[in-house]
């Protein structure tokens, strides 16, 4: 079962995760504080972790930077990151996103998104 850590702190967008994946074969944490996500994904290991490119105090993009330090010369869980809109495309290709979308997005969507890990 793919595990997959949900980075935001929006209501609707934890609820859209869960409403999309919840069920399928997934299991689905969610983190509200960005500042713990590096330490959560290397603890936890999850199979991909979906970041809202706005949370709190810190963005998406930093978030992307922060995991991919701790899992230098490692595989990384596969990094999707929610953008607020389609200009941000650019922002996600230059954080190291290996996939986006904008939000709002629909199940259909994220699934595609992560379908590698289904």
């Amino acid at each position: 079962m793919p595990r997959v850590l949900v980075v935001t702190d929006t209501e609707w967008v934890i609820n859209d995760v869960n409403a999309a994946l919840g069920l399928g074969d997934w299991q689905i944490e969610t983190l509200t504080d960005p500042t713990q996500a590096a330490a959560t994904v290397s603890a936890m290991v999850p199979d991909a972790v979906i970041l809202d490119m706005q949370i709190s105090q810190m963005g998406g993009m930093a978030v992307i930077r922060n995991i991919r330090e701790v899992f230098e010369g490692e595989r990384t869980p596969r990094l999707v990151l929610l953008l607020d809109r389609s200009a941000d495309t650019f922002l996600a290709k230059r954080a190291g996103a290996d996939a986006w979308l904008i939000k709002p997005f629909d199940a259909h969507d994220l699934r595609a998104a992560l379908d590698t890990l289904a």
